[in-house]
């Protein structure tokens, strides 16, 4: 393994780390989601710029589609999370290595291994018995919308891919600025607490801004699957977080569920990572 892509896996362990604080720190904000989307990115942003040193992003064309998927992404997550549980948002939101899968077949050509064809099957009953224990909680628009920003996170990542030479950590920062203005009038419906002020800088700061530069930093040296599979960490940990701090628990089905999603696509990459060190072996002889 070189160096790079040795670094860029501890990169994506770390932003997931730093993602899975999302769900706990959102639910403690007191205010309206679209709100704590916009002042979470707005912070978000002012930590890239300092990151970039540059007070211009230089926007092109390519970079727009990235961008909105991004902002997109946080909202959707924003907003499921005050719609169901933390649990339900985050596992429902890594549908998102089935979407990769398919949009890296038409968008990067890569080729869909049977390999990913098996673990989208044992996803898909995983999700099944996801839905099937929370359909009659209430929580149908919150699960929809988890879905969806799935969708919308597949699509950041071979937009990231997309850019090449370019700057990923660009897309995020116009992503940002795009989620802020979008939710400027929002911030005007209600004053937050301290407490929640408190929890919107933990979230910008770490949650978001930290995190997107170190996962976009990664992103030019692993494979598009690769950046949704590494960083499954997160959904791991953010029930385990909210559960000690608020006592809120998915259900048995919820858990078992998301248990066999994880597996599946943890599993898969275990089996792609022996079956890429086979087919290097011969030539390092």
């Amino acid at each position: 393994m070189d160096k790079n892509r040795k670094r860029s896996i501890i990169y994506l362990v770390t932003a997931s780390i730093l993602w899975s604080i999302g769900g706990l720190f959102i639910k403690l904000v007191n205010w309206n989601p679209i709100a704590i989307a916009g002042a979470r990115s707005g912070i978000s942003a002012m930590v890239m710029l300092c990151y970039l040193g540059k007070p211009a992003i230089g926007i092109k064309k390519s970079m727009l589609p990235g961008a909105l998927s991004y902002a997109l992404l946080v909202f959707l997550f924003v907003v499921a999370n005050k719609l169901t549980t933390s649990a339900n948002a985050i596992l429902l939101q890594f549908t998102a290595p089935i979407w990769v899968a398919l949009f890296s077949r038409w968008f990067l050509k890569d080729k869909i291994k049977m390999s990913d064809w098996i673990t989208i099957a044992i996803v898909m009953v995983g999700m099944i018995l996801f839905f099937s224990g929370e359909l009659e909680t209430g929580h149908m628009l919150g699960n929809i919308l988890a879905v969806i920003s799935g969708i919308a996170m597949a699509s950041m990542i071979i937009f990231l891919k997309l850019q090449g030479e370019g700057s990923p950590v660009r897309v995020t920062l116009l992503g940002n600025i795009i989620t802020f203005v979008f939710a400027l009038p929002f911030f005007f419906l209600s004053v937050p607490d301290f407490k929640s002020i408190i929890a919107i800088l933990i979230l910008g700061i770490f949650q978001l801004g930290i995190s997107y530069i170190l996962y976009t930093a990664a992103i030019p040296y692993v494979s598009a699957i690769e950046a949704i599979l590494i960083p499954i960490l997160e959904p791991l940990l953010n029930p385990i977080w909210v559960f000690w701090v608020t006592g809120e628990a998915p259900s048995s089905n919820a858990l078992l569920g998301g248990i066999i999603v994880i597996l599946a696509i943890v599993a898969r990459g275990i089996y792609q990572a022996r079956k890429d060190r086979t087919l290097l072996s011969p030539h390092q002889q």
